[in-house]
Formats: structure tokens, sequence, C-alpha cells
């Protein structure tokens, strides 16, 4: 039963067969919740799973790494495939909370990550607050993987806690849920399987007038695992991330005129991208330079999916097989 002046806050994470993954997260999340609710009066802390496996991989492996914790742990199954689902069944879980900070299972939350979020939050009133994440590897990448820059996130360098941000994305993401309710928003299911969902609704709260600023200090690490660091791998990961934002953008323009004239920026702009990429591969090859041709194949990559994208046909990385 909710307390008065209590303020409910809900760390949710979505997992979909990496039971080791999620087992060990839990335990580190239930940690930053109890602190945070040890350090505020007033402030009630949880953990919420969605598991978007219709067999419940991941609720079994939480019903064992919840065993007597401190904080109440919650565990539900969202069966339909795909993100959107996934992050609309923790709104909808997240009903009698105010609060709702998104974190992913292949994270791991630096040291006091939760408070620097609620801190921001606090001493900003922003509606949502967003922060870094930085790239751990689970074995050494190969020169032309980290010549190519593939988990590079330069755009967000410079940025300062409380600076104001246009988007985030929901890899560490803390909402003021009484905004997002007013707003009346949701993850857009024509998203689910092709990613850019969280573009789109951290766009369209910006566009609500809802502020989302930035804390430098709330740091999680993506853990990379060996299979994520293939060339096979990150080439597609490349052009499904330029798809999606293509799309997500798309869907953002107001009106047929609007999103015509996207589309002809995107193919122009995603044409030239591919001709200096090939440029960029054959000059490589003769000299045999090995960041040239990673920058230029990651080039054509992100070519691919402007490309795509623009001309209606979206990929799908979220897709499952079957």
């Amino acid at each position: 039963m909710r307390t008065a002046g209590t303020e409910r806050l809900v760390v949710a994470v979505l997992t979909y067969r990496r039971p080791g993954r999620i087992a060990a997260l839990v335990p580190v999340l239930v940690e930053q919740a109890a602190a945070l609710t040890r350090r505020f009066e007033g402030v009630a802390a949880s953990v919420l799973v969605v598991d978007n496996d219709a067999a419940g991989t991941g609720v079994a492996a939480v019903a064992e790494a919840a065993q007597a914790t401190v904080v109440p742990v919650t565990a539900v199954i969202e069966p339909e495939p795909g993100i959107s689902a996934a992050r609309n069944r923790a709104l909808r879980a997240s009903g009698d909370q105010d609060l709702l900070v998104f974190v992913d299972d292949d994270e791991l939350p630096h040291t006091d990550w939760l408070h620097a979020l609620y801190t921001t939050y606090r001493s900003t009133g922003a509606a949502a607050v967003a922060g870094p994440v930085v790239s751990r590897y689970d074995v050494e990448p190969d020169p032309w993987v980290i010549a190519g820059g593939f988990y590079d996130r330069g755009h967000r360098l410079g940025l300062h806690s409380g600076d104001t941000v246009p988007s985030a994305a929901t890899n560490n993401l803390l909402l003021d849920l009484r905004v997002v309710r007013r707003a009346g928003l949701a993850f857009d299911p024509a998203l689910g399987l092709s990613g850019g969902e969280d573009t789109h609704f951290t766009s369209s709260l910006t566009a609500a007038g809802g502020r989302i600023v930035w804390c430098a200090e709330a740091v999680v690490s993506d853990v990379v695992p060996a299979d994520r660091l293939t060339r096979s791998y990150l080439l597609a990961r490349t052009a499904g991330l330029a798809s999606s934002t293509v799309g997500a953008a798309l869907l953002l323009a107001p009106g047929r005129g609007r999103r015509t004239a996207l589309r002809a920026r995107v193919l122009c702009a995603g044409l030239a991208r591919g001709a200096l990429g090939a440029l960029q591969v054959a000059r490589a090859a003769l000299q045999g330079d090995v960041a040239g041709n990673a920058r230029g194949r990651r080039s054509l990559a992100r070519s691919r999916g402007e490309l795509r994208a623009a001309s209606g046909r979206v990929l799908l990385p979220y897709a499952r097989s079957g």
C-alpha cells in the first residue's frame, strides 16, 4: 500500500535467453536499490525483470538469484516477441510506480550508478535522466574492431551533468512515469523488431514538453562477449543501427511531404556515404591499411542500412527464427 509522501522507483531490466547474465545482474541491482532506499528517506526502490522468452528461462534464473533479497524483486513474462512489447510490459507492470529506470541485461552498473541518476533527477526536475555506457570486452578485440570504432559513442562526448539532450537510449535511463502517463506515451510496436523504439519514445517525450538531461556520473559498462566482436556481427549491427535510426525518424516526421523529403535526404546521404566507404576500402587495400579498411567497411554498412530503411525495407535485428 502506498504511503503518503513515498516516492516509488523501480529498476527494470529486460532479458531474453540469458539466464546466466540476469542471475548475475539481479543482485547488483538489488544492492543499488537497497542503498538508494537507505540514503533517501521516503524513497522505496524495487527491481523488475521482464522476460521476453515465453518459456520463462529468465524468470527461473531470477527466482534463484532473488532469494532473501532486501528489496522487492518481481519477474514477469512478456510472450510477445520484440523490444517494444517487452518495454511496454515494463511500463504496465510499473503502474503504481513514480520512477522507472531501464538498464540492459548485458550491462554492469558502476558504483553509485542509481544514486547518481536519482540525485540528478531530484536536482533538475527533469522528465528523464540518461547516463553513459562504456564498452568492456570479454576478450581483447581485433585491432580492426578498435580501429573501426564500432562500440564508440562519440556523440555524447563533452556532455556535462545537467545538459539537456533531445533523445536517449533506454539502456541507461531514468523516466518520470507521471510525465510519461500524462503524455500518453508508449513504445511503438512498429519498431519492436527493428529497434529505434527508444529514440522514437524519448523524442516523443521531448516533443510533449518533457526535458531529458545527462548524468555523466551514472555509468554502466556494456559487457561485450566474443561473439559480438566478429566482423560479420559488427557490420550487421552497424547496418541495423543505421536502419533503425532512419525508421524512427520517418515515424516521427509529420506528414507525407516531410517523410518524402526525409527519404530523399537519407538516400542522398546514404549513397554519398557508400561511395566514400568504397573508396576508403579500395585505398586501404592498396596501402595495407587496417584502420582505413575498418572505417570504410563501417561506412558501407551504415550506408546499406540507411538506403534499405529509406526505401521502405527496414532491417529487423530483433526478429527470431520461426
